[in-house]
C-alpha cells in the first residue's frame, strides 16, 4: 500500500530539519507557522499550503519534488533533451532499474560510469584489436 502524503512530507521534512540541525521551533519561525502546527506537518497529521510548502523548501535547502516522494522522477527530462534516458517499453527490467540508478547521480559519477562503459563498448567491438 502506498504511503500517504502527509506522511511522505513529514518524514522528508524531519529528515531534512535534523540533517540542518535546526529544531522544529527553528523551522516553524522561519517559516512563519506555529511550532505545534509544523509539529503536526511533521508527523504526517497534516499537509502545508503552497506557500508554506515553497517555505519550507527554501528553509531547508530541500527541492520540492523531494518533500513530494518523487525523487525517481526527479532526473527525467522534461523535454524531448535526454529521450534516451526515458524507460521505453521494451527495456529490460535491469535496463530499467540501470536508468533509475542513474538518476540518482551526481554529473561528475555518471561522467565516471560513462567512460567506464564506452571502455567496455570499445573492448568488445567486433573486429577491434585487443592487447596481449
Amino acid at each position: 500500500m502506498e504511503k500517504p502524503l502527509a506522511s511522505i512530507l513529514g518524514t522528508a521534512a524531519r529528515n531534512a530539519r535534523v540533517r540542518a540541525g535546526l529544531t522544529q521551533e527553528d523551522v516553524a519561525e522561519r517559516i512563519g507557522m506555529a511550532s505545534e502546527v509544523y509539529g503536526r506537518m511533521e508527523r504526517g497529521q497534516m499537509l502545508p499550503r503552497v506557500e508554506n510548502l515553497r517555505r519550507l523548501c527554501l528553509v531547508l535547502k530541500v527541492a520540492p519534488h523531494e518533500f513530494l516522494g518523487l525523487e525517481a522522477l526527479a532526473g527525467t527530462p522534461a523535454s524531448g533533451a535526454g529521450e534516451e534516458l526515458r524507460p521505453r517499453p521494451d527495456d529490460t527490467a535491469d535496463l530499467r532499474r540501470l536508468l533509475r540508478r542513474l538518476r540518482k547521480l551526481t554529473s561528475h559519477q555518471v561522467k565516471l560510469l560513462s567512460l567506464i562503459a564506452g571502455a567496455m563498448v570499445n573492448r568488445n567491438r567486433p573486429g577491434k584489436a585487443r592487447g596481449k
